[in-house]
């Protein structure tokens, strides 16, 4: 067998593959560095068509290289077999967002109605492209929501957000569960949508926005909570959940204890850098300067000690002019 860096190296026959069907050959060629190669091999798996779902669903569910189960997740969703339709399903559990993402696709690709609990499921998924997938699956199988809460999941699925704008309150489960993305866009379009709707259901659910890490997020949060009716008192109390993003005190102080004038930069201040090279030349001077007879105890512990104040006062400047800097 070639070995894996030289085979990528080389370009496999993948009409020669094709005709004498090999399976391994082809699936392989799903992992080759060129993309067009990957692109043929998995053009030659559609053709063979169904006599290959059985070698695929296997590879598929002991192969751990994401490359080739892309390429085996879209060549399943072309063949159309319903019988990859309880292994794609369980793809839609991978760690990988680009597995689950393919995966709801092709499940739409199949066709087959079995797929639609599995892909109004994946409708809540925490990542923007999963539920997006899902929700073309859903619309392309004719899936009709049983409720203003799934229409609600699908259209966040689609970011339709100003069709939700204009829902009940079965809307904020599902936008609250867009809140987990990790996109912020997403997370802002949802707090604004909530602000629109006005509806005090969605406070509890902007009053954890409030202390989420980003400054745009939590800033759009307030705002909407604020409308929904959420009485100004309660929000710098949930504004102070949120992590700090702001510099840390005792990081600017060691920094400028360890290196004078580091600190300074550490909190933005551009003229750190001309304390940092005063004190490196002051430095250099005074040894210069030093005659070998004041190279006693005496002396070095003097100096030191002189260096070890200044040092210590340039710390507690630098953390106290951290502990003084807004983190809003």
């Amino acid at each position: 067998m070639i070995p894996g860096w030289l085979y990528s190296l080389t370009i496999p026959d993948i009409p020669g593959l094709r005709e004498r069907k090999d399976y391994e050959g082809l699936t392989r060629a799903l992992r080759h560095r060129d993309l067009k190669v990957q692109w043929n091999a998995a053009r030659a798996l559609g053709e063979i068509g169904k006599d290959s779902v059985a070698y695929l669903i296997r590879m598929l569910e002991n192969t751990r290289n994401r490359e080739a189960r892309l390429g085996i997740i879209e060549e399943l969703g072309m063949i159309r077999d319903a019988r990859a339709i309880s292994p794609l399903i369980a793809q839609l559990e991978d760690r990988s967002n680009e597995i689950r993402w393919e995966t709801a696709l092709a499940l739409g690709e199949i066709g087959d109605p079995a797929a639609v609990p599995a892909l109004r499921k994946a409708l809540e998924d925490k990542d923007k492209y999963v539920r997006y997938g899902a929700a073309l699956s859903l619309r392309k199988l004719s899936w009709v929501p049983g409720s203003e809460s799934e229409s609600a999941f699908l259209r966040v699925g689609m970011q339709e957000w100003e069709e939700i704008a204009g829902m009940g309150p079965g809307a904020i489960d599902a936008l609250g569960n867009a809140l987990a993305d990790y996109d912020k866009n997403v997370r802002i379009d949802a707090v604004r949508t909530m602000g629109i709707l006005q509806h005090k259901e969605a406070i509890p659910v902007l009053y954890r926005a409030i202390s989420d890490p980003d400054e745009e997020v939590h800033w759009e949060a307030v705002q909407a909570a604020s409308s929904c009716g959420l009485p100004m008192r309660y929000l710098p109390r949930a504004l102070a959940r949120r992590p700090r993003s702001g510099k840390n005190p005792l990081v600017a102080g060691l920094l400028n204890f360890m290196l004078p004038g580091i600190g300074y930069i550490y909190l933005g201040f551009w003229w750190g850098i001309l304390l940092f090279q005063i004190e490196f030349y002051v430095i250099v001077w005074v040894l210069n300067s030093m005659s070998i007879d004041d190279l006693n105890i005496e002396h070095i512990f003097s100096y030191f000690l002189i260096l070890v104040l200044i040092y210590l006062f340039l710390a507690t400047h630098a953390w106290y002019m951290a502990k003084r800097m807004p983190d809003l």
